[in-house]
């Protein structure tokens, strides 16, 4: 089971997530502004955080924007009653990895938990450090470390598991619907709206790479393509 950082003012709220994922055997500590989530986060190591977006001192983008200074690969799963799209992907964009709309289900919150667990034991218990060579870069998919030349660039595991997705289909077009299945799980207009802010993410790391590029197949999908 997960030790997991939860962020959440609502009382009630915070409450009965606790309870439930504690049920399920996960180790769960529960602050219920910014300033003591991050202060707790600084006591230990965590495997996800969940995070409110709207809390007094410090809201839940802002955390995780500290959260990101001092750890590039944990998890981030944001909770939001917000339903406008530039407020779902301004958590895309400060770091975050995935999100829950309120109201939602524990049973929903327990699965966007799980799909981040599971990659994380599928990468401890993986072969030694796998690194895969593209143009003139290579990516450790272990250690989520994007190199080339001198320049190292640590990822997210959403960004890592989409450069991952995109290098294994190099040169062949995949589409929306597929890389949203195999990354987020479910293919709906917010999580394809957030793929595009992951790919604006990947093109920033590569782009020094002149034999990289990502291209935009409008409507239809993406491909890695790599020239010699």
């Amino acid at each position: 089971m997960a030790k997991i950082l939860l962020a959440e003012d609502d009382e009630n709220l915070g409450f009965m997530i606790e309870d439930n994922l504690q049920t399920l055997g996960h180790d769960v500590r529960w602050s219920k502004d910014g300033i003591q989530a991050i202060e707790e986060f600084q006591k230990g190591s965590f495997e996800i955080c969940v995070l409110d977006v709207m809390m007094p001192k410090m809201d839940g983008f802002e955390l995780a924007a500290k959260i990101r200074e001092v750890d590039d690969f944990i998890p981030i799963l944001f909770l939001t009653a917000k339903s406008q799209e530039s407020d779902r992907l301004s958590g895309f964009e400060v770091g975050g990895d995935d999100y829950v709309a309120k109201p939602f289900s524990m049973k929903e919150l327990e699965y966007r938990i799980n799909v981040f667990l599971r990659r994380n034991i599928s990468k401890d218990k993986s072969q030694p450090t796998q690194k895969l060579d593209f143009g003139q870069s290579t990516f450790d998919e272990k250690n989520l470390i994007y190199t080339y030349q001198d320049h190292r660039q640590s990822l997210t595991q959403m960004e890592g598991s989409l450069l991952s997705l995109l290098i294994r289909n190099k040169n062949e077009l995949l589409k929306r619907e597929i890389i949203l299945e195999t990354i987020w799980g479910e293919n709906d207009y917010f999580k394809g709206r957030s793929l595009d802010v992951f790919i604006t993410r990947l093109r920033k790391y590569l782009k020094e790479d002149s034999t990289l590029e990502i291209r935009n197949h409008h409507g239809v999908g993406f491909c890695l393509n790599i020239s010699d």
